[in-house]
């Protein structure tokens, strides 16, 4: 008589030999239930895991998608993000109901045999081949959790899931090797536990607790037996037996599993039979993954998130690996987001520009010193929906993080760049150009910096009114946008050291694309994104210092380990006194420059207006010591038109310019978020003003001077007064051939 096992029953080798011999009785056996033979016998006999190779380690801690979630800088959450709608749980958070139901419906034996349960096979193969086919499957929970592992690492890829689930040999063989080891190294419960968090339960749940939030909205661990008999069923078949779209069959498949629960003694008949007589009971939501759900309109803000986290270093060496770090989910982003700012940034984006109209208009505010970017908002809310006029494209922002191609010309913005190069190289303040309403220069009086004459040809300029004739200082052209101004200075700074000077602060980082090296930059011809300027300006508010934005400041793992973030790159891009000098003239262009309607009247602040060719674009750029805020106004939409004679907001303008949209803007912007108890200051600093008297008036002057009005008497060393700077207040101008405009 054949030796019997203590317990009962047949030895794992009498089992084998069993298991060949059956096989020998139907040549259709095998094909019955898709094992191979050779395979079962070899694993069975040997009966451990001596010989194998070491058990991946992804088997012991599957890498399971999960959701991951985008913070603000208090904790506040902003979205959650997920390729698969899963949240894991430990085996004591999820209901002995569902335990139970899913080892009944699955796995009847799972605590009776190993990895590989013979007798199940048997039984399988015995009714498979009485139908005439494979009714019935032999594969224990082990197993399949070691199939899901290994889809699931496969994730989108479908070549990989095919590959994963593919009836060969070499596959059976390797799914039944790993499911020795697991059961060694994991015990029934840890692999129950990693089962039921892995397993797919129709309608985007992945695992237990991401499907009874969806067809119950309730966590895991309060389901009742009909609803976990519920979510048993369906992992057969998630599409056939989905209770939301075919209730009927759902049931059928519920009620199934109640019985078997019965059958292996889970339940009494008495508890199946009353579930049995009990509604589905769902209770369906539906959450929504990605920056769509992000509050206080921060889904471009969210975007930009995604898109660092899948494009910087920090992130991972390649492409693929930050992709599938951001895919894997589980992460917990802390960003600098201030939800207080966000909320401004928002009203201020929409309060004066509707969200179907021809433009659109974009907020963002830098934190001078830090980097960190405290929000964006936009007037068209984020989104797909092109009929209730979203958008996914970040006005903000370069196309590299989600944004516009180019960016858009920065018009007058510019001039504070020329300033500054020609401060650093030892131009006064005080220099004054006594020039007409409109000149021509010579494009072979500017040289690149391989030291090359950028051109042959004439470059004409203009100012906006004819009647903005000089003499002009830097502060007085600074206040009134004097064109041709700026096109003298920048003649006398050299083209190279503007273009250098752009460059430290930030010019190219913010679009990714070179600068090119053409005189008219001075007039705001290159493109900028608002982030980009408001960075830029952040750094006078920065005594000189430019800081590269960032919007993250930690991110932690599902278990916990901190992953390194960007960090800011910090560089001295002018003398504190350049930068001094800078924020005292441009308080005058809030105080009684172009910029008047945005000017704060409670503390220290600067900043600058802008208007391109036609009126394509409007910008207002501006800052306290604490908080630098960039808007532009435009057509983001199609062919750029020019604002004139048109209905922004409900208001009509008949022209469109940097101080009468964008600055009020910038005014709310900036007074919803900054608290009457901070008010720092600028550090003071006396700006020399130049001889700008008409020229009647200085003639004696001017011939002491040796004719000309580039410099000052000796003693003109004074204090930029209020109301010295006087002109229009929200005049900007063309720039068109002359390549420039005035604000």
């Amino acid at each position: 008589m054949p030796k019997k096992r203590s317990g009962g029953g047949l030895t794992t080798t009498q089992q084998a030999a069993k298991f060949l011999g059956v096989a020998a009785l139907s040549g259709a056996v095998l094909a019955g239930i898709a094992l191979p033979a050779a395979g079962v016998l070899g694993l069975a006999v040997k009966g451990t895991v001596e010989g194998f190779d070491e058990i991946p380690s992804n088997l012991k801690t599957p890498p399971l998608s999960q959701r991951t979630t985008i913070l603000d800088n208090s904790g506040g959450l902003i979205a959650t993000d997920y390729s698969r709608d899963r949240t894991v749980v430990p085996l004591q958070d999820i209901s002995p109901y569902m335990q139970d139901a899913i080892v009944a419906i699955e796995d009847s034996r799972f605590y009776e045999h190993g990895a590989v349960d013979l007798k199940g096979i048997l039984r399988a193969m015995n009714r498979n081949v009485q139908a005439g086919g494979a009714t019935q499957g032999a594969s224990t929970l082990t197993q399949q959790y070691v199939k899901n592992v290994f889809v699931e690492e496969a994730g989108d890829d479908q070549a990989k899931v095919a590959e994963a689930t593919q009836q060969t040999l070499g596959r059976k063989v390797r799914e039944l090797k790993y499911a020795i080891q697991v059961e060694e190294q994991l015990g029934k419960k840890k692999i129950l536990e990693n089962y039921l968090n892995i397993t797919f339960f129709g309608q985007q749940a992945y695992g237990i607790e991401a499907a009874s939030q969806r067809y119950f909205s309730k966590p895991a661990k309060k389901l009742k037996l009909g609803e976990a008999a519920l979510l048993a069923g369906i992992v057969q078949s998630p599409s056939r037996y989905d209770p939301v779209n075919d209730a009927q069959e759902a049931t059928k498949r519920r009620n199934t599993v109640l019985q078997r629960m019965a059958s292996t003694k889970s339940i009494t008949q008495a508890e199946a039979d009353k579930a049995m007589e009990t509604p589905l009971g769902l209770n369906v939501s539906r959450p929504r993954s990605g920056c769509i759900t992000a509050v206080e309109g921060a889904g471009f803000f969210c975007n930009y998130v995604r898109k660092t986290v899948l494009s910087d270093p920090a992130f991972g060496k390649t492409e693929a690996e930050r992709q599938k770090l951001w895919d894997l989910g589980g992460l917990t982003i802390r960003t600098t987001l201030d939800p207080k700012a966000q909320a401004a940034a928002n009203k201020a984006a929409t309060s004066r520009v509707n969200k179907n109209d021809g433009v659109a208009a974009s907020v963002v505010q830098v934190q001078p010193g830090s980097g960190k970017i405290l929000s964006m908002g936009q007037s068209r809310p984020y989104g797909l929906d092109g009929t209730r006029n979203e958008t996914v494209i970040n006005l903000a922002v370069g196309s590299e993080m989600g944004g516009t191609t180019y960016g858009f010309q920065v018009g007058s913005t510019f001039k504070p760049i020329t300033a500054a190069a020609a401060l650093e190289k030892g131009i006064s303040p005080t220099t004054v150009f006594n020039d007409p309403w409109k000149i021509s220069m010579a494009k072979s009086d500017y040289r690149n910096c391989s030291g090359s004459p950028t051109g042959s040809d004439q470059w004409p300029v203009q100012n906006e009114l004819e009647s903005e004739k000089g003499p002009f200082d830097l502060t007085s052209a600074l206040g009134k946008s004097i064109n041709t101004y700026f096109a003298r200075l920048e003649q006398k700074v050299g083209l190279c050291e503007t273009v250098t000077m752009a460059k430290s602060l930030g010019y190219e980082a913010s679009t990714g694309r070179k600068l090119g090296e053409d005189p008219s930059i001075t007039l705001g011809v290159a493109e900028n994104t608002p982030l980009g300027m408001a960075s830029t300006y952040a750094a006078f508010a920065n005594r000189g210092a430019y800081c590269s934005p960032v919007a993250i400041e930690a991110v932690t793992t599902r278990a916990g380990k901190s992953l390194p973030v960007p960090k800011t790159a910090c560089n001295q891009a002018m003398s504190e006194n350049t930068a001094d000098m800078i924020n005292q003239m441009l308080k005058g262009v809030v105080e009684d420059g172009t910029g008047t309607q945005a000017g704060l009247t409670d503390r220290d602040n600067a900043g600058k207006t802008g208007t391109t060719d036609d009126r394509k674009d409007a910008w207002f750029v501006g800052y306290t010591p604490n908080l630098s805020t960039a808007v532009w106004v435009g057509d983001d939409i199609g062919e750029k038109r020019g604002m004139y004679n048109i209905t922004i907001g409900g208001q009509y303008y008949d022209k469109v310019c940097g101080g009468c949209l964008p600055g009020p803007i910038w005014r709310t912007a900036m007074t919803e978020v900054l608290t009457a108890g901070e008010t720092p200051s600028f550090n003071y600093v006396k700006v020399p003003r130049g001889n700008t008297k008409p020229e009647k008036e200085d003639k004696e002057d001017r011939d002491e001077n040796g004719g000309g009005r580039d410099g000052a008497k000796p003693g003109d060393d004074i204090t930029l007064p209020p109301g010295l700077l006087g002109g229009a207040t929200g005049g900007d101008g063309r720039r068109g051939a002359t390549g420039g405009g005035r604000d």
